[in-house]
């Protein structure tokens, strides 16, 4: 199959540091390039891929101090992927609605992944406008503000089976990964590590929108055994991830998915989670973690996720969340809509 894989200019296919979005276009992209099939990946120039690099701009554009119009770039890549379309028997946009409107009205079948949230309002009507446009959700719950959209599957995504591995070593804090923000509850989460009397490591990112809210409500709680380490890479992350004895997500706003769990299951690390979005649909309580909805029974759930069995953790991520499970997913959606279009 010719695939086309449309990554977002933010950052770099895979990025650098912190980037969910593009980090599973890499594992997807990649998984796609190794069971067979033709691929070619529009992205940044500074993405590393083993499909067919179309680089639209020269490097991420968060990583570019020159740039002031985040748009134009992104302009240019809908051009560049309109004027290739009808050498691939697929489109794959991961661009929100960017896509909508040119290649509603093209031959070539394409369907977009939404990775962010959709209970904005201001999405309602781009949705009602574009009834016919195939969505592929990211989890169930991500559906939920906005039903009229035609959505052709849910994909849960998935990790490179080898990325994140068990280490060995003492296991001695609980961890907190992904983003500085209201809310991803870092917060909460200090306030629960303080309680069960356990250090906490955090490895995050401060984005220029929440500055203000990590100097005046987070910089005053650091301290006292929680250890800011800032943002790592992949390759940093199955020895974090293993030396935790519980990663905390005491999230405040409805996830669409959430990486971070399953980079925890990876690792054979438990994982705590308020019952927020694809939360439920992605930990199974009891097994792979514990749900909770404050931070009282976070504290009380503490004890009994510790004990948990991280082989039998890692062996639900096997089965639920490599790369080529998300890869076969989107086969079948990949095969649908091409059925669809010859039909």
């Amino acid at each position: 199959m010719r695939i086309a894989q449309i990554a977002p200019l933010h950052e770099a296919v895979p990025p650098k540091l912190y980037g969910g979005t593009e980090r599973v276009v890499s594992f997807l992209t990649d998984e796609l390039v190794a069971m067979g099939h033709e691929v070619t990946l529009f992205a940044s120039g500074d993405s590393v891929t083993t499909a067919t690099l179309e680089a639209v701009w020269p490097r991420a554009l968060r990583l570019d101090p020159e740039i002031r119009d985040p748009i134009a770039p992104h302009m240019l890549l809908m051009e560049r992927v309109a004027r290739l379309a009808d050498q691939f028997d697929i489109l794959h946009f991961h661009m929100d609605y960017w896509p909508f409107t040119y290649f509603s009205r093209q031959p070539t079948p394409f369907v977009t992944t939404m990775h962010g949230r959709l209970d904005l309002k201001e999405l309602q009507p781009v949705f009602d406008a574009f009834p016919d446009v195939p969505i592929v959700s990211i989890s169930n719950n991500q559906r939920l503000p906005l039903p009229q959209a035609h959505y052709v599957g849910t994909v849960l995504h998935g990790l490179p089976e080898n990325l994140l591995t068990p280490q060995p070593g003492p296991r001695d804090y609980v961890a907190f990964l992904g983003r500085i923000c209201a809310e991803k509850g870092i917060d909460k989460a200090i306030r629960i590590a303080r309680a069960v009397g356990v250090p906490l490591k955090v490895a995050a990112k401060v984005d220029k929108a929440d500055v203000a809210y990590f100097e005046s409500e987070i910089i005053p709680m650091l301290g006292d055994g929680v250890e800011l380490i800032g943002e790592i890479g992949d390759h940093e992350k199955a020895a974090f991830l293993s030396g935790a004895r519980a990663l905390l997500m005491p999230i405040d706003w409805p996830e669409p998915f959430g990486l971070v769990m399953i980079e925890a299951m990876a690792c054979g690390t438990p994982v705590i989670a308020f019952r927020h979005g694809s939360v439920p649909e992605v930990l199974e309580d009891g097994l792979t973690g514990a749900i909770v909805t404050s931070e009282q029974e976070a504290i009380a759930a503490y004890p009994a996720v510790e004990a948990l069995d991280r082989g039998k953790i890692r062996q639900e991520f096997e089965q639920r969340f490599t790369a080529r499970r998300m890869a076969d997913d989107y086969l079948a959606i990949y095969q649908s809509l091409i059925d669809s279009r010859k039909a």
